[in-house]
């Protein structure tokens, strides 16, 4: 089958005519691209259920990995479970409201006779296209200055770049949440016994690296990690390529050297304040709360209640509420729980402690420092007064 095919099979799959007409052509289409294998497929044209639940995994574990038992030690160890497992679903519920409002937004285009070919949906454009451009440019800047800051895994941008490669994009909702399921059975077991090996020793030091022995397993998980976080880098930085492009005007350019190097003002900002402020945790916890706030949980569920608040908009949804909760008034009641419960506990006092943190730490450790949290030399042992040296 050829790539246009492929493309147009991609575009199709929320086109209503195409829905109706479809009498088991595109199925074969489908069916041929599932079982036909080549180099490209395998590597670079993933796009299905199996490919965007690996990618939400791989992007939750890393960063987790390496903080969470710093949490734990702040909140002890029942509680950091419970908080964790609680965010947990709250970020799959906002994920669910993400993916319905990606399908609303390309079901409307689509029936307005707009295609999608070559062209990447990013979370932005969903906004603008349902609720209008002051949408757009709130969810433009909290999500890019994210993204800038190099935090956690974001969720929404990330989300947006595997459910546009989908082949059924309407299935990421269940996907976001097996990764998370999955993910839990990795992080709270390994957060768990650094937290109980170390105890409160881990307040003092945000990445757990920083405290276990140096032994040959420890350097082989420091140079894996490693190896993770590039590939890891380049996922996160995509979406911010995909803003500067369209900005520039570039985004549909087919040569590969001019987009990487139109991307490099994208990087360098970013490398720079990585150096300026090598604080892992801190900014983690910093920009999670003042930002991952709004972009993740806040901004998806006003957005949800904002689009679906008519009448005829609930009728016509291009998704309707799901089996498990299928009243709208119940779908509001949790939205308007998740909104008030981040702006006060997340947004309010986690922005509280963790800017105090993070200025704790400017005034610690200063800006661009050569070694973040190294114990300071030992200054070597003075030489003992020799039993004469007194004498005259």
């Amino acid at each position: 089958m050829s790539e246009k095919l492929g493309e147009e099979a991609i575009v199709s799959n929320f086109s209503e005519n195409d829905n109706n007409n479809n009498n088991g052509g595109d199925a074969n289409i489908e069916d041929d691209d599932h079982t036909i294998f080549s180099v490209k497929n395998a590597l670079w044209h993933g796009g299905s259920v199996w490919d965007a639940w690996f990618s939400c995994s791989s992007n939750q574990v890393a960063q987790v990995l390496l903080t969470l038992p710093y949490s734990f030690s702040q909140l002890g160890m029942v509680s950091g479970i419970i908080l964790q497992v609680f965010y947990g679903f709250l970020g799959s519920w906002t994920a669910y409201l993400i993916s319905v409002l990606y399908v609303e937004y390309r079901s409307r285009k689509e029936k307005e006779g707009v295609s999608f070919k070559n062209h990447v949906i990013q979370w932005f454009e969903v906004l603008d296209g349902l609720l209008g451009p002051y949408w757009k440019a709130v969810g433009l800047a909290f999500n890019c200055t994210f993204l800038l800051f190099g935090s956690v895994i974001q969720l929404i941008a990330c989300a947006r770049e595997i459910m546009h490669a989908m082949w059924k994009p309407q299935k990421f909702k269940y996907i976001y949440l097996l990764a998370t399921l999955y993910v839990f059975t990795l992080t709270l077991p390994s957060s768990a016994a650094v937290y109980w090996a170390f105890g409160d020793e881990l307040l003092n030091h945000s990445n757990a690296f920083a405290i276990l022995p140096k032994t040959r397993f420890r350097d082989a998980a420091v140079i894996l990690m490693l190896i993770h976080q590039f590939i890891t880098f380049g996922f996160a930085c995509t979406p911010l390529y995909f803003v500067w492009e369209k900005v520039i005007g570039m985004h549909d350019t087919k040569s590969i050297c001019v987009r990487a190097i139109a991307r490099l003002p994208v990087v360098i900002p970013i490398w720079f304040l990585a150096i300026i402020f090598p604080f892992f945790g801190p900014i983690n916890s910093a920009v999670g709360a003042l930002l991952v706030s709004f972009t993740v949980y806040i901004i998806p569920a006003l957005a949800h209640m904002l689009t679906y608040k008519s009448a005829s908009s609930r009728q016509n949804a291009a998704e309707k509420p799901p089996s498990f909760l299928p009243s709208w008034t119940a779908m509001y009641a949790i939205n308007i729980f998740i909104v008030v419960w981040v702006l006060v506990v997340g947004f309010g006092f986690g922005g509280w402690a963790s800017m105090t943190n993070f200025i704790r730490q400017i005034d610690t450790f200063g800006l661009f420092a050569k070694c973040y949290q190294c114990k300071p030399p030992t200054p070597p042992p003075s030489l003992a007064p020799s039993p004469h040296s007194h004498l005259h």
